[in-house]
């Protein structure tokens, strides 16, 4: 099993910056994609943003490019999406998710590609 831990989420103003975690311990030599996943209130899972385990390849959502970036630290077994120039659109609460499969592209926003989840993550923006 894989065990995903996402930190870093909370309250921040319109225009500010935040940066996610998310830590993968257990069977992680298996994981070969790690992903975020946005839930709003009443709303489906959105998919963020994803990157390769190797760190080789990073796939974003159109709604967060050039806004988003994904970044890994393979010693701690950890990504980190930096969320800047955040919108009270971007409330939710994020996921932190992975998979065993090899993907390429069109497969990275797949919500059913992703086994195992983390608990999630609140992020509030104010206007």
């Amino acid at each position: 099993q894989v065990q995903l831990v996402e930190s870093g989420g909370g309250l921040v103003q319109a225009g500010g910056s935040l940066r996610l975690s998310c830590a993968a311990s257990g069977r992680t030599f298996r994981t070969r994609v790690m992903g975020w996943f946005r839930q709003a209130p009443g709303k489906e899972h959105e998919f963020v943003a994803a990157k390769s385990w190797s760190g080789s390849t990073t796939y974003y959502a159109d709604s967060v490019k050039g806004l988003f970036t994904i970044s890994r630290d393979s010693a701690k077994n950890t990504i980190y999406p930096q969320m800047n120039s955040l919108k009270p659109e971007d409330t939710a609460v994020y996921y932190c998710a992975a998979t065993q499969t090899l993907m390429v592209g069109n497969d990275y926003p797949r919500l059913g590609n992703y086994k195992d989840w983390g608990q999630g993550t609140q992020v509030t923006v104010s206007s």
